[in-house]
């Protein structure tokens, strides 16, 4: 039920009548494809609560406008601005409209964002970033996004694994394991993980990659000290002193993103620990600032900015009988943040 003084919403009225968003807009636009029986609960709970139906939204009944609804995970991070600019830029092209929302990795909030641009009539709905490793989480919009595609809307993601929809998925496992296999060749064997939290297939991906260059080495995850923190700066600062603190021997931190990795080196900084001479960091991604950095970053590249390209263009085509995958491929690239292990 909205809060005293709030604009009632369509949202509001399917919840409270128990359906999905696209079967109370067509129940009260009385379209086919919902039974009798629902569409008269739909209106009756409609009278009930006094909803009048937003007048811009009734010009799109009858299709979808030229927006496209692009949720992230992180407004602010440097990640997901340059996916942003590369679908602003084939929307563009296309006369369409970008519109982005914020979901801060809550898929609680990433629903109500999805179902808010279900109710804006948007055309075309893509969302970047990692997915959850219960499928049970993402299953109520897996099913959201299933009905507006059946009712024309256009979907794709990016970084996602388990929502049945086109998709672009970033070579996590493989660039993690570069990256390790790139600290296990300058000779570090005391390394640890700042992880974003568990339950993100990302960061389940970038871990496993880490354990396969272990073992090729003969070492073992077990040994590895890993660390689940925000996946931003501010985690990574958080993690970094947990390091410090529990594992003095450390003599390498993989961060599992840039936005970590940047809080990594402003803890190591604050403690007046050299880098790379006593303490190598590594990333993942390679946003723009990461070789504007003090050291310049060590990390794996991803296309991002084609990754918001290549998602947009897949949403663009006709939809295929089943969902097409698009892989990123990688590139280790190394700059100042690494070195020799130190010398014990």
């Amino acid at each position: 039920m909205p809060k005293p003084g709030t604009r009632l919403r369509l949202i509001d009225v399917a919840e409270r009548a128990g359906v999905s968003l696209a079967t109370a807009s067509r129940s009260l636009a009385g379209r086919e494809g919902v039974s009798e029986e629902v569409a008269d609960r739909v209106r009756q709970v409609a009278r009930e609560l006094g909803y009048v139906a937003n007048p811009y939204a009734r010009t799109l009944a009858g299709g979808a406008s030229s927006t496209v609804g692009l949720v992230v995970h992180q407004i602010d991070d440097p990640y997901f601005a340059e996916i942003a600019s590369g679908v602003i830029e084939i929307a563009a092209e296309e006369g369409l409209l970008v519109q982005i929302c914020h979901s801060g990795r809550d898929p609680d909030a990433e629903l109500r964002q999805l179902r808010h641009l279900i109710a804006q009539r948007v055309g075309i709905i893509l969302i970047a970033g990692s997915g959850y490793n219960d499928p049970r989480v993402e299953a109520e919009a897996r099913a959201e996004l299933s009905e507006f595609q059946s009712q024309g809307g256009r979907v794709a993601v990016i970084g996602r694994h388990a929502l049945g929809v086109d998709a672009v998925l970033p070579d996590n496992e493989a660039g993690s394991r570069a990256l390790a296999g790139h600290l296990l060749d300058l000779g570090h064997r005391h390394i640890a993980i700042a992880a974003g939290k568990e339950g993100l297939t990302t960061i389940t991906d970038r871990i496993a990659g880490v354990s396969s260059a272990l073992h090729q080495c003969g070492l073992s995850l077990d040994n590895i000290p890993i660390v689940h923190s925000d996946f931003t700066r501010g985690g990574g600062r958080m993690a970094a002193e947990q390091i410090l603190s529990d594992h003095p021997e450390t003599t390498a931190i993989i961060a599992l993103n840039d936005a970590m990795a940047m809080g990594v080196l402003s803890t190591l900084r604050a403690h007046h620990i050299p880098v790379p001479e006593q303490m190598s960091v590594v990333g993942f991604d390679d946003v723009s600032v990461a070789a504007d950095l003090a050291p310049s970053l060590t990390t794996i590249r991803l296309p991002m900015t084609d990754m918001g390209r290549m998602a947009l263009s897949l949403a663009l085509k006709p939809r295929s009988a089943r969902p097409r995958r698009r892989p990123t491929g990688h590139l280790l690239v190394v700059r100042d943040s690494t070195g020799p292990a130190p010398s014990r």
